[in-house]
């Protein structure tokens, strides 16, 4: 199958512009990558429609993977290096015919090591197309985290002393430091694999713990013997570049390394505690990091208010939220949403998590005086047409963003407040005039993450009467044009997780991955009145009202009754 028989195809099916497809074509030939590729890496098409239509060009079948069904007997008849270089898996054994997945069937190098396989095994070959997700799951089979620990430890033997484990940069004792290298690489790996945001390497008094975060939530992954504690620490040290002999202050830096064929980078703090230097490295993968507009949880409604305030020339959108609520990720959503070769893209951010292709991105250092208000001086000297800020903290930074708005700029920022109707009040506290807040703000939208419900594990209840009570009270309340697009009817029934320990899609945790649920605030006529006579918190809410704004409570229950989140925790993240 050509790039071109491809991108064509997904233009006729309109799931491609003609101008990010010339993009992605010259940048596949400029990379020596295939279209898919990119289109998977930059999360421009949702993967499964992409893969049916590959399904439908080389007319070779999609399956979904049954991961359960996969076992170690299976797994050992493709090796794991065979399965990462050609991206093909196991799928299951029939008689003398063995089922794989191929997420390229028309790779003729990967159909050779298939076929030697086949004639080794002294068995058939059936070809099925697989997605990536799919793909990765499997590869997740292949080698237990803990195995890999547990034979380094042993390589190790009986750790003693400290001193002998130090990570050596002399060539002629590199072999000493293998478990330790070991040790360190299937962490990253690991946690790339489990889709882990961060990882936490922690000495305590007696032992060493290292923690992922999933899907917001700590869990612990491995202990390991306190005296591992240094050369670990060491190790991750020396990949990041950071100072070996500073143990007495923090240290930030970053490390890049190649994780199932993808680029990942992992930016690198560490903390000095009495039992030793801690560290916490965040996992940049831009797979997950990376969304599209399709894939942030947007329901139509939402999607099409934000497709109209980012087509805008000029103006403002600001998303706000906690920490930790995925404003970043849906700002890099909005930014790949409005790339293209017409317009200049600059960014202001602390830190720069994803690199993006055609975006120029810059990264403040205060210590040094370059700030965000600082930066977004000499940004406005660049010819931007478009501007993200990573965050609007004070006075100066709020005035200038603003300038930049009603000066011609598309401004992307963020801000902190508990909703979205608090944007307008939040940026008066700032110092900015109340009549420049109607012509320069577009949107404002605010954002909380919630567990998405694992699909395997997860089942259906009826409501109890105190929950009953408040998604009748929500849904009544939700605009006309809303309500007739979902089809809720009494009795309401919820769904909830109930984690099953041998659940290969979510490993027992009952959820796989977090969605977004939003609220979002227009900026109109009849808004802008309101703000130029004195606003108050009554008339932003009538004004809300006015607008049919779906509040991040009622976008929460409309997914909980579609199945996707938990009732409980929508009505525990959000408030009336």
């Amino acid at each position: 199958m050509k790039d071109e028989e491809l991108i064509q195809k997904l233009i006729e099916k309109h799931l491609l512009s003609e101008d990010v497809a010339k993009r992605l074509e010259r940048d596949a030939r400029l990379r020596g990558q295939r279209v898919e590729d990119l289109i998977y890496q930059n999360k421009l098409i949702d993967e499964l429609a992409v893969t049916k239509i590959k399904s439908e060009l080389l007319g070779i079948p999609y399956r979904k993977i049954d991961i359960g069904s996969i076992d170690d007997r299976l797994l050992s008849l493709i090796p794991k290096e065979t399965s990462k270089t050609y991206g093909v898996v196991p799928i299951e054994k029939k008689g003398e015919m063995l089922v794989v997945g191929m997420l390229h069937p028309d790779d003729i190098q990967a159909q050779d090591a298939l076929k030697f396989i086949a004639k080794k095994e002294g068995v058939g070959l059936g070809v099925y197309l697989i997605s990536p997700s799919d793909l990765s799951l499997v590869w997740r089979k292949y080698a237990p985290y803990k195995s890999e620990i547990e034979a380094a430890l042993n390589e190790i033997g009986k750790v003693e002393k400290v001193d002998s484990l130090l990570v050596s940069l002399d060539e002629e004792r590199a072999g000493e430091d293998a478990p330790i290298i070991k040790i360190v690489s299937a962490t990253l790996r690991e946690a790339v694999e489990r889709r882990a945001s961060d990882i936490h390497i922690e000495p305590q008094r007696l032992r060493l713990r290292i923690r992922f975060r999933v899907d917001g939530d700590l869990e612990e992954v491995a202990s390991l013997p306190i005296a591992l504690a240094q050369p670990v620490v060491s190790r991750v040290k020396v990949l990041a570049r950071l100072k070996l002999d500073e143990t007495r202050i923090p240290q930030d830096g970053r490390l890049r390394a190649v994780i199932s064929g993808r680029d990942i980078d992992f930016r690198v703090a560490t903390f000095p505690t009495p039992s030793g230097e801690k560290v916490v490295l965040r996992v940049l993968d831009p797979t997950v990091g990376l969304k599209g507009l399709q894939e942030l949880g947007l329901n139509e409604y939402h999607r099409k208010i934000i497709e109209e305030g980012i087509a805008s020339p000029y103006g403002m959108v600001l998303i706000t939220g906690p920490t930790g609520s995925g404003k970043t990720t849906t700002l890099y959503a909005m930014i790949q949403k409005v790339n293209s070769e017409s317009v200049n893209i600059v960014t202001l951010e602390d830190p720069v998590e994803y690199f993006m292709d055609g975006v120029n991105q810059s990264q403040v250092k205060p210590e040094i005086g370059y700030d965000f208000s600082s930066g977004l001086r000499q940004i406005l000297r660049q010819d931007p047409d478009i501007i993200m800020v990573g965050e609007i903290r004070d006075s100066e930074t709020a005035n200038l963003a603003v300038n930049a708005a009603l000066t011609g700029h598309l401004m992307f920022s963020t801000l902190h407040t508990n909703n979205s109707l608090g944007v307008i009040p939040r940026l008066v506290d700032l110092g900015v005039p109340p009549f420049l807040l109607a012509p320069s703000l577009n949107l404002m939208l605010a954002q909380r993450l919630v567990g998405k419900l694992c699909p395997k594990c997860k089942k259906e209840k009826k409501l109890e009467a105190e929950e009953a009570s408040i998604v009748e009270e929500n849904l009544n309340n939700l605009p006309d044009l809303v309500k007739q697009s979902f089809n809720f009817k009494k009795p309401y029934t919820s769904w909830y997780a109930e984690p099953n320990p041998n659940c290969e899609v979510c490993n027992g945790k009952g959820t796989v991955g977090r969605i977004a649920i939003f609220e979002i605030f227009k900026m109109t006529k009849e808004l802008s009145e309101i703000i130029s006579r004195g606003f108050t918190e009554n008339a932003l809410i009538a004004e809300a009202k006015r607008q049919a704004m779906i509040t991040m409570r009622q976008d929460g229950i409309i997914k909980a009754l579609g199945g996707e989140v938990s009732l409980e925790e929508v009505i525990r993240e959000t408030s009336d």
